[in-house]
């Protein structure tokens, strides 16, 4: 394939780091970022000051700040902005748009008010613009830290249309990024949204010193809430044992990386939730999913409990030794595709 264009919208961790993969794929890269001084530390240095800061950008990858800028003339739009963003991110570009581009966000996350996925956001928005099958999703067990320093890494590729998912393997592909097609979007999104969630949980056990059973049951029983969810988005029971089901679930729940779980490490150790996000500079994506998430099961009935657990204790005030005592003690269950909860 011939070099392609690609715009990067949003340069934080990921951005950053997909910006200096795609290069090494083989295409013309623009990131766009809404500080003038990242702009012009890329542009001098080819280092971003603030995210990924040790990572030598190439030469040839420039960072611009006007946002029309890194939308003209391309074949590939990456949003790579925080899910509760994407929206009003979407809107913006949309009168910028030629209608040929591909469209893919790398956002996890599930929209608060309209529990929309990702993709079904930009699906929202810029229709009459662009079709859906020229929107896709690029998912799974990818922390930033390591792909900018090509650590061998796999993730997925999926859209509504299978033409495009294939267009998106083939065109950022690299010897240490692997991609993988799956067309399941709603189960991929679904995966990469609930994984936040149970990443939190994980880190209240660490944080709290409860063990490796103890985390094994979370990542076991979080990956049955998932599908309970995907189901209801049509998404496949298989999507699940991928990439971006327990493949992310996985390493979100264990990484040293992993926001969500350091987060969860800190409220497990005794700090509540307005100190500990002052403290990031990142956003701890499984905050706002597991306000949406779990608003979601209760308005269409759908027992999660892990989630309603960590709702309790990042948003009533719950102590998580409470939370864990009410999950042991729920009523006895049968474990099986039909009675796990």
């Amino acid at each position: 394939m011939s070099k392609q264009r690609i715009g990067i919208i949003g340069a934080g961790s990921f951005g950053t780091a997909l910006a200096k993969v795609f290069h090494e794929a083989g295409n013309q890269v623009q990131v766009w970022a809404r500080e003038p001084e990242i702009v012009a530390h890329i542009n001098t240095f080819n280092l971003n000051p603030r995210y990924l800061s040790h990572l030598v950008l190439p030469d040839a990858v420039f960072a611009v700040s006007k946002l029309f800028e890194v939308v003209r003339e391309k074949d590939l739009l990456v949003l790579a902005t925080p899910s509760h963003t994407l929206r009003d991110m979407a809107s913006h570009i949309k009168p910028m748009l030629s209608g040929n581009e591909v469209v893919i966000t790398v956002s996890k996350g599930i929209e608060q008010k309209s529990f929309k996925t990702m993709s079904q956001v930009l699906v929202d928005i810029l229709e009459g613009v662009i079709s859906s099958d020229q929107i896709g999703v690029l998912s799974g067990p990818s922390h930033a830290e390591e792909v900018a320093h090509q650590k061998p890494t796999t993730v997925v590729a999926s859209s509504y249309s299978s033409q495009v998912a294939s267009y998106i393997q083939d065109t950022c592909m690299t010897p240490m990024f692997r991609i993988y097609v799956n067309n399941d979007v709603a189960g991929v999104e679904i995966g990469g949204s609930v994984k936040n969630i149970m990443a939190i949980a994980a880190g209240v056990i660490d944080g709290a010193g409860w063990g490796d059973n103890t985390k094994a049951a979370l990542i076991t029983r979080g990956l049955h809430e998932m599908k309970l969810m995907g189901a209801h988005f049509g998404a496949f029971t298989d999507t699940f044992s991928g990439l971006t089901g327990m493949g992310d679930l996985i390493v979100t729940c264990t990484s040293a990386y992993s926001r969500n779980r350091r987060l969860g490490h800190l409220i497990g150790e005794g700090k509540n939730l307005e100190e500990i996000i002052d403290g990031m500079e990142m956003v701890a994506e499984g905050v706002k999913t597991t306000r949406a998430v779990y608003n979601w099961a209760r308005k269409n009935s759908i027992e999660m409990p892990i989630t309603s657990a960590v709702y309790q204790v990042l948003f009533e005030g719950v102590n998580p030794i409470d939370a864990m005592t009410q999950l042991m003690n729920r009523d006895p269950k049968q474990e099986g595709l039909q009675g796990i909860y």
